[in-house]
């Protein structure tokens, strides 16, 4: 988080208001700061990667983050997109493990968060599951696709 950790924390707190709209703009700019993250090159890639991926070309776009994250260990938002790739294609395992680099370099990554949850339920490990979207909910405790998750599919309380 460097320098900007008051902004940050301020942005944390917003998703825990009540206003849907303080809500909204918090989430917002936490993925415009995730996206960001890496500077102006950071973000075209993973744009260009979201391109591919949009127009079905998984194989370029997860060339292209392999070597993002190769090229940047560090940018959480790259192990995200990486993630989000695998989980799209079925590559559970390995989405798994990219949405845990990405909280490891990211504890408050709601995004990847849900992820993890969503990648435990695709494998079975329903508890495990849970255990993601509810720490996710303690970020973002509106979230209703999370709400829904752990507590109605579920049938935890």
């Amino acid at each position: 988080m460097s320098g900007n950790e008051p902004e940050i924390e301020a942005l944390l707190s917003d998703l825990k208001n009540p206003s849907e709209t303080v809500r909204q703009r918090a989430t917002q700019e936490l993925w415009s700061r995730w996206f960001r993250e890496r500077g102006i090159l950071g973000l075209e890639l993973l744009q260009r990667a979201q391109t591919m991926m949009q127009a079905g070309d998984m194989p370029q776009a997860e060339l292209l983050l392999t070597k993002l994250v190769a090229d940047l260990p560090d940018f959480a938002e790259a192990w995200n997109r990486r993630a989000v790739l695998y989980y799209t294609i079925g590559e559970y395992r390995k989405s798994l493990a990219d949405c845990q680099r990405a909280i490891e370099l990211n504890p408050v990554h709601f995004g990847a968060l849900h992820g993890l949850g969503l990648c435990h339920a695709a494998l079975g490990e329903y508890q495990d599951a849970i255990g993601a979207f509810r720490r996710a909910l303690e970020i973002q405790p509106y979230a209703l696709d999370n709400q829904r998750l752990a507590l109605h599919n579920y049938g935890m309380i």
